[in-house]
Order: C-alpha cells, then structure tokens, then sequence
C-alpha cells in the first residue's frame, strides 16, 4: 500500500505567501498593466475599424507627419522615428537602473534614473511639438493651391455660408483629410502621453527618494523595479501606437 504524505490543513490555508514568489506591490502593478493594456487595446482596434470604414479618404501618416526641427524641406516620420528611438532608450536606462538597484548600487541607480526622466521629458515636450504643428498645420497643396482644406463656414455679417480655407486640425475639421482621423490622433497620443507624462513625475519621485537613501535604509530598490514594470510597459505601448497608426 503506497504511503500517503499528511497535509498540515492549518498551515495549508494559513495565507500569507505568495504563489509565485511575487511582492504585493508587484503583483498589483501588474494587474493594472493589464487592464490598460486591454483599455489601449480596444483604442487600436476601434481606430482600425474606423480607417477601414474610411479607407479611401484615410490620410497617410508619411504625407502628414513631414516636419522636423530646424529642417525646410518635407522627412516623412523622421521626427517620430527620433522620438520613437528617446523612448526606447529611456526604456534601456530603465533596465540598467534595475539592475543596480539589484546589486545595491545607488550611485548606479541615481545616475540611469536621472537619464530615464531626461528621456521621457524629450519625449513629452517632442509630442508637445508635434501636437503644435499638427493643430497649427504645415502640409502643403492642399485644395486652394496654398496648403489647407476648404470648408463653408457661417459669415455672420453676410448672413450666409462661405468657402474657407482652414489649415492644421481639430476635433470637427482637418486640413490632411476626415476629422476621424485627427480624433483618434489627439486621443490615443494623448491618453498615451499622459502615461508618459505620469511616468516621468512617479520616476523623478523615486530619484528623490534614491537621492534620501529611503530604499538604501529598507535593504533593497523593488520600487525601483516597480516603476521600471511600468516605464516598459508605456515604452512597448508606443511601439504598438507607432505601428498601427504611423506606419500601416
């Protein structure tokens, strides 16, 4: 007769210990990746279903996304390529910063935390431009042969609508084609943004306390490497927003 090991049930249900070896604070971090990873998921997939519904009149990110710093002539996606590439970086200072923090380096943890809030900084204030020059417009050969898109307006002192010349984008007109398409722009950028913009004031915070010792004096940086779950989760978002809505 085979021998049947006891089970403590007292200590079996005690609670207390992780299933997967995996701190609290871990845990719950990813439990809200994942539910924005399904909130930016369903963006993506009602922006594709949108362009396809408009996909004759859809505009091309490449004849939209032309302008770059200092530069005259026309470099289709060369500036969100440049920003694309800050934020990845970012993303790589982050590791390094996790992994010195593993190893109690705080002098290795200060300095990658110092790049991964410069990088994400570049990457806000470069979004920030390029918001700028998609509402103020810059395309050119547009329908009244100057750049912009013509539109009837309401001319209070005539009493009567009139032909426009709107140039850039908003939220009900769009000088590069259907006003979905500058929708979805501000949103998704935006709302991906702001978890940008988020992330770089939660990492200068934990620089701070880095800069106090606080996680020298408890022993280890797991909030180093919490932040970190996070920063790379926004890094691969972008990728996803870049694809979708830049290139394809």
């Amino acid at each position: 007769m085979a021998h049947t090991a006891e089970i403590d049930t007292k200590d079996a249900w005690s609670g207390g210990k992780s299933p997967f070896g995996v701190s609290y604070g871990k845990m719950m971090m990813w439990f809200f990746l994942i539910s924005d990873a399904l909130t930016f998921g369903g963006l993506l997939m009602s922006y594709g279903f949108i362009r396809h519904k408009y996909a004759d009149v859809w505009p091309k990110a490449e004849n939209v996304f032309t302008h770059f710093p200092f530069v005259e002539q026309h470099l289709p996606l060369a500036y969100v390529g440049l920003m694309t590439f800050i934020l990845i970086m970012s993303s790589v200072t982050m590791v390094l910063a996790v992994e010195a923090g593993k190893r109690m380096d705080r002098r290795g943890v200060t300095v990658w935390m110092f790049w991964t809030i410069v990088g994400g900084l570049m990457f806000v204030l470069s979004q920030a431009w390029e918001w700028y020059h998609f509402i103020t417009g810059t395309h050119t050969g547009g329908p009244d042969g100057h750049g912009g898109a013509l539109r009837h307006v309401w001319d209070f002192e005539k009493g009567a609508y009139i032909i426009d010349t709107f140039r850039g984008a908003n939220m009900t007109v769009n000088e590069y084609g259907v006003p979905q398409f500058a929708n979805y722009f501000f949103f998704i950028t935006g709302f991906h943004g702001t978890h940008v913009f988020s992330g770089v004031v939660i990492n200068l915070v934990i620089f701070l306390n880095v800069l106090k010792g606080t996680y020298e004096k408890r022993g280890h940086y797991e909030m180093v490497e919490k932040v970190g779950l996070y920063w790379h989760f926004v890094d691969l978002v972008w990728v996803f927003v870049f694809t979708f809505f830049y290139l394809l």
